[in-house]
């Protein structure tokens, strides 16, 4: 692999960071992802190219309108940094396979699930249908084995949280069952079990820290979903290394 196929890669996930940041602020108002065009939310001033490019766009008016002054969230230039990271890093990881664009795809659902889930506590209906209608065809192009692990992923994922959901009276949301479904389809039944772990043990151990240091009670609600897609990310990098590690020590 060059470095210009890298740098390539980086720059693809920095535009496909901009998008989801648009589907980050849209999708909990119900607006539309495509229109209008991206716009300043204070003077609602069109933005330009040079306002709009990923990252640099950010660092090149100082986070501010240039219409305006207003000042915009620094969860832009992270989205996008972050989700050209971790393009670059699948690129790294699988190269040229069936894999690394169903990963990309997988990935960019679970940043717009995490971010909204965040800020509002909720996992919209589309983009689980989005990452269903995508990921059967992606994950069917890799073999048979990997679309017959990830349809039972799917069922377990789906069937445990919604057990989880029922013993704990409410504790685990509608969104997470059905997240917790979908990244069983992308990532197979040995790495769901991986996911899953690293999601419980990552979620209780921040719950317990934010009851300790009096910032959350024991009766209010933590979003589960960004621990959810920590767990699957961290799956999909080392998933496998992890599985060989435990059944070594064991």
């Amino acid at each position: 692999m060059s470095y210009l196929s890298f740098l390539l890669v980086f720059i693809v996930g920095a535009c496909v960071g901009s998008f989801l940041n648009v589907c980050i602020c849209r999708m909990p108002l119900g607006e539309s992802i495509i229109s209008p065009p991206s716009h300043c939310m204070s003077c609602h001033n069109r933005l330009g190219l040079p306002e709009i490019l990923p990252i640099a766009g950010y660092l090149l008016f100082k986070g501010r309108c240039k219409y305006c002054g207003a000042v915009f969230s620094r969860q832009y230039p992270m989205v996008e940094l972050f989700t050209a990271l971790s393009y670059t890093a699948v690129w790294l990881r699988f190269g040229y396979a069936w894999i690394t664009p169903a990963m990309w795809l997988f990935i960019s659902l679970l940043i717009v699930a995490s971010v909204i889930d965040l800020y509002h506590q909720i996992i919209p209906n589309r983009i689980i249908l989005a990452g269903l209608i995508a990921g059967l065809p992606l994950t069917a192009l890799q073999s048979w084995e990997v679309l017959k692990s990830g349809l039972m992923a799917f069922v377990v994922g789906g069937g445990f949280l919604l057990i989880v959901a029922i013993v704990s009276c409410g504790g685990m949301g509608g969104g997470d069952i059905k997240l917790g479904a979908m990244i069983g389809l992308y990532l197979g039944l040995n790495n769901l079990i991986v996911a899953f772990f690293l999601a419980f043990l990552t979620g209780g151990v921040v719950g317990l820290v934010l009851m300790l240091s009096g910032r959350k009670g024991r009766k209010d609600p933590v979003p589960f979903g960004p621990f959810l897609s920590l767990g699957a990310l961290l799956a999909v990098f080392w998933g496998e290394k992890l599985i060989l590690w435990y059944w070594g020590f064991m």
